[in-house]
């Protein structure tokens, strides 16, 4: 007779101000406030019931406390995109939601999905997502307050924009340095200094990538297109053929590479000649610069795994 052993696993609805934990399969329920004593009660609570798996929705800042206080502890645990949970949720046939319910919906995801588990990020790691975050809302803050400039015509107004500007730019320019020197302690100097041989591919686009994508040259093509959002999804039914349209991974990723496919498209004689011909065969411009920034990571992911640098002979394709 085969006995089944129901393993122990719990879910936490992340919020400014509290951590909803649940338990499954017992629906055991605590909240707990997200303060370092109510972290500290938590990973308690983790403890004393036995937990094996945990899954968090990645949902930002407002977990790193509690992921921090999980190092060390012997369990599994997966930083989850909260569209999974949410079409879990609709698996399920739930429509009522509230944090006690959500929380006891993540939990019953963790017992059943076993690929969303990866190591906890490291102190370094942490640091730098925060800081590369941080200088793309400065980055955000600069062009609104360009676009506030050309709308200006008041001189106070005027000089008070171009005085905010100026400040931005030179905190950008002091995160910008404080990243690279955080990535260098990371020991993803020599990715930096690899991606920069690549066209299209300046300072801060490898910054981006070397800080948000860190898997870059340990992973295969296919699972390098999908981080980054530029798998192409095939929306088939029937004869319906449809069309295949990229959607989901990290945005901040996705946008440095279209970035880079864009200028390389501009500036590199042989991506130039490819991008016309893909107009030529009647794709539109933003496919072409899609198409271009997939070949450019795969590229990007094959050059990291091999730590050569571009080079004139480099084709854009990879191979997994």
């Amino acid at each position: 007779m085969n006995v089944h052993i129901a393993i122990t696993a719990a879910g936490v609805d992340i919020g400014r101000d509290y951590l909803d934990f649940a338990i499954a399969p017992t629906g055991l329920f605590k909240r707990f406030p997200n303060t370092d004593g109510g972290v500290a009660k938590l990973v308690a609570a983790v403890c004393k019931h036995q937990v094996k798996t945990l899954v968090i929705e990645a949902i930002g800042p407002y977990s790193y406390r509690l992921l921090r206080a999980l190092r060390g502890v012997d369990l599994s645990v997966g930083v989850v995109n909260p569209q999974r949970i949410r079409a879990w949720r609709a698996a399920e046939g739930k429509r009522a939601k509230n944090d006690r319910l959500d929380a006891q919906a993540i939990a019953r995801f963790a017992q059943k999905m076993p690929d969303v588990y990866r190591p906890i990020p490291d102190e370094a790691s942490l640091k730098i997502k925060a800081m590369s975050a941080r200088r793309r809302q400065i980055v955000e803050m600069i062009a609104m307050e360009k676009t506030r400039l050309k709308q200006a015509f008041d001189d106070e107004l005027l000089a008070s924009l171009r005085q905010m500007i100026a400040l931005l730019e030179a905190q950008r320019d002091e995160v910008e340095a404080r990243l690279n020197a955080l990535l260098r302690e990371a020991g993803r100097g020599d990715m930096l200094a690899l991606l920069q041989t690549a066209p299209g591919v300046g300072p801060r686009i490898a910054a981006t990538l070397a800080a948000d994508m860190p898997e870059l040259g340990h992973i295969g093509r296919r699972a390098a297109a999908s981080l980054a959002g530029l798998a192409p999804h095939i929306q088939q039914s029937g004869i319906n053929r449809g069309r295949a349209s990229i959607s989901g991974g990290r945005p901040c990723v996705r946008t440095a590479l279209y970035m880079a496919a864009l200028v390389a498209s501009r500036s590199h004689p042989r991506t130039k000649a490819e991008y016309k011909a893909m107009l030529a065969a009647g794709k539109p411009p933003k496919v072409a610069f899609v198409a271009i920034a997939r070949k450019l990571l795969v590229a990007l992911n094959q050059m990291v795994a091999e730590k050569k640098t571009w080079t004139e002979d480099q084709k854009l394709q990879g191979k997994d």
